[in-house]
């Protein structure tokens, strides 16, 4: 429906465009695109690598596809009912404003809040930062303290950071080996002048899901706000704020098969939460995210919140499935395969592993043919192992070892299969090279040798 859409407008423009200049301007982009195409006859290149064709997709948590389903709701926003949702005035700001608030409604319903309580914002990292810097500075005379993890989303971690400049304190809470957090230390670490605990509900490298309802009870008990960065369980694992306790959550559209740009904060309305805005203008959204609300992009959100609802079941039970074929798969064809993270209590489209005897980087080098993530994180003067698998006690040479397998809605059968063999060949191309691996086939134990430094 979509193609059929923008290819009926383009046909309506030309017919009305006697001078015949609109078709001339569209011959004109399509040669200037093809000239600018990377892909040729002998495959595609780009930034130095060359490959046969596109590389199979599994970074979901990275970002996911759009569903086709989520534009065909969008495109009549951006072509015909373009109005601005705040114009109060005519036909076109009235039905954007419906679209808008039919939207807000989508994205209530998929958490069990009410629309009342969702404001539009551009993407988790905004409402991260309204939520975490946004309340201590509402509650500043009071409240001093925020307690988080040490595996939060860089935003969470930054932002805190931010607030420990400006003074307040910042508890950082460890994680077992599993990563999942210590209720009784989160219990011990609260103080009388904790104003914020903020811990991400689907971590977004390994996957692990926190006992959320556990959290929020202990917020309940001391009176405190609960924030969650949900941008990885939306769609993903049910959730209700009412059983969870959250007072703010921060969620993301294109972590759930909507389009880039666009997001929503949580709010609760009673209790009543009050945070300051971080952003000064018209007052939209209730004053707490001023700028015009780009209808397209939560009419995306929306449509693709009711489409999580309708086939999350659906798409948990498929994913285990293909997660379990991707493991088991690499796992029964070579050996020193780790998962890192809790195998009970994670979301299954993310599989994070270390391989033995393997460097990181020149395995994700040698899986040209599969878009996945390292756990790795190079700068330009050294290669440092991820902090989260830092903080779940991972020891270094296997964290640098890491990979991300995201598995989503429309990854099939075959390209799980085409994974394992790809991921297998080039691990065992490495271990080939590797001294470390000829000597533990060879029974000796590395750990115990006392290497000599130079």
């Amino acid at each position: 429906m979509a193609t059929k859409l923008i290819a009926s407008r383009i046909r309506q423009t030309c017919c009305r465009n006697k001078v015949g200049s609109l078709q001339q301007q569209l011959r004109n982009f399509s040669i200037a695109a093809m000239k600018e195409e990377y892909e040729d006859s002998e495959g595609i290149s780009m930034k130095g690598v060359k490959i046969s064709g596109r590389p199979l997709y599994l970074d979901i948590q990275a970002t996911s596809p759009v569903d086709p389903r989520v534009l065909d709701s969008m495109l009549p926003f951006y072509i015909s009912r373009y109005g601005n949702p705040h114009s109060r005035t005519h036909l076109y700001g009235w039905e954007s404003d419906q679209a808008v608030e039919n939207a807000r409604s989508q994205v209530a319903s998929l958490i069990k809040a009410s629309p009342k309580e969702i404001i539009f914002t551009s993407g988790a990292t905004e409402s991260n930062n309204i939520s975490v810097k946004g309340l201590m500075h509402f509650y500043k005379d009071k409240k001093r303290h925020v307690i988080t993890t040490q595996t939060e989303h860089k935003c969470v971690l930054d932002s805190c950071r931010h607030l420990q400049q400006e003074g307040f304190e910042i508890t950082y809470l460890p994680v077992r080996n599993d990563g999942i957090i210590d209720l009784q230390g989160l219990k011990s670490a609260i103080r009388p002048d904790t104003g914020l605990v903020s811990v991400m509900a689907v971590n977004n490298e390994i996957g692990v899901i926190q006992p959320m309802e556990e959290i929020g009870k202990i917020c309940k008990e001391f009176n405190v706000v609960f924030h969650t960065d949900a941008a990885q369980a939306l769609g993903k694992i049910p959730i209700d704020v009412e059983k969870w306790n959250v007072s703010l959550m921060s969620l993301s559209g294109h972590k759930v098969y909507g389009p880039k740009g666009v997001g929503a904060l949580y709010m609760r309305r009673r209790p009543r939460v009050r945070v300051e805005a971080q952003m000064n203008g018209g007052g939209q959204e209730r004053g707490i995210r001023s700028g015009t609300v780009p209808t397209p992009l939560v009419v995306g959100m929306g449509a693709a919140c009711e489409l999580a609802m309708k086939e999350m079941e659906y798409d948990e039970k498929r994913i285990s499935g293909l997660q379990e074929r991707l493991l088991s798969g690499i796992r029964s064809k070579i050996d020193g395969v780790v998962v890192n993270g809790s195998t009970e209590n994670r979301y299954a489209g993310n599989l994070n592993l270390s391989f033995a005897y393997v460097e990181g980087e020149s395995l994700l080098m040698g899986l040209k043919e599969v878009a996945v993530s390292s756990g790795s994180a190079c700068t330009s003067a050294s290669l440092e192992p991820s902090y989260v698998l830092r903080a779940l006690g991972v020891e270094e040479d296997m964290a640098h070892t890491s990979i991300r397998f995201g598995i989503g809605r429309f990854t099939t059968d075959e390209e799980i299969d085409r994974a394992v063999e790809l991921t297998v060949r080039q691990v065992e191309k490495l271990r080939e090279m590797s001294p470390l691996y000829e000597m533990v086939k060879e029974g000796i134990d590395i750990k115990s040798i006392q290497w000599s430094q130079h």
